[in-house]
């Protein structure tokens, strides 16, 4: 009996600390717009504020850029892919409802939704870089190298396209 109980004891623990970190962590829409969107600590995930960095990002990048009349249709093409989805006030609800839930539940109920976000997060992956793609394709030689440095500079501390606006300015390519 007792060599059941340190293993079911150990695996309860940590069943209970993923439980408390994915609970004290907002379900984030990974992928969402430009991907993950850097936050000041203690500041909780913000729509409208991921917006408004991914908009300002965009718009540096097509001044940068300098298109030209031709290339206005793949931009908005290109911005129209880059846009989060709509569902990122349901994500919270869902994490709501998730609290009310007795352990055993929450735990099926958690493995269920975040198969459903991963295969969410992947087709909007996808799609973004499919856009990205079809758009870069239109560009210069120069609007590509642009295009090129723009998006390096933009990388996030973890070393991946933490998408726009989730660096803070210019820097090295963090491997």
């Amino acid at each position: 009996m007792k060599s059941m109980f340190k293993p079911l004891l150990i695996a309860g623990l940590l069943a209970t600390a993923g439980l408390t970190a994915f609970s004290q962590s907002p379900m984030s829409p990974m992928g969402a717009g430009m991907g993950h969107d850097r936050m000041d600590k203690g500041e909780h995930m913000n729509p409208a504020r991921m917006q408004a960095r991914m908009d300002k990002h965009l718009a540096a990048l097509k001044a940068k850029l300098k298109l030209s009349a031709a290339q206005e249709a793949d931009w908005t093409t290109f911005v129209g892919a880059m846009k989060p989805p709509a569902n990122m006030q349901a994500r919270q609800a869902q994490h709501d409802e998730l609290a009310k839930l007795p352990t055993p539940e929450r735990i099926d109920k958690m493995k269920a939704l975040r198969s459903q976000h991963m295969t969410e997060m992947t087709a909007a992956m996808d799609k973004r870089g499919e856009a990205t793609k079809a758009f870069y394709a239109t560009l210069t030689p120069e609007q590509k190298k642009t295009f090129d440095s723009t998006m390096m500079s933009q990388r996030g501390d973890k070393g991946h396209m933490g998408g726009m606006g989730a660096g803070k300015g210019p820097g090295p390519a963090k491997p």
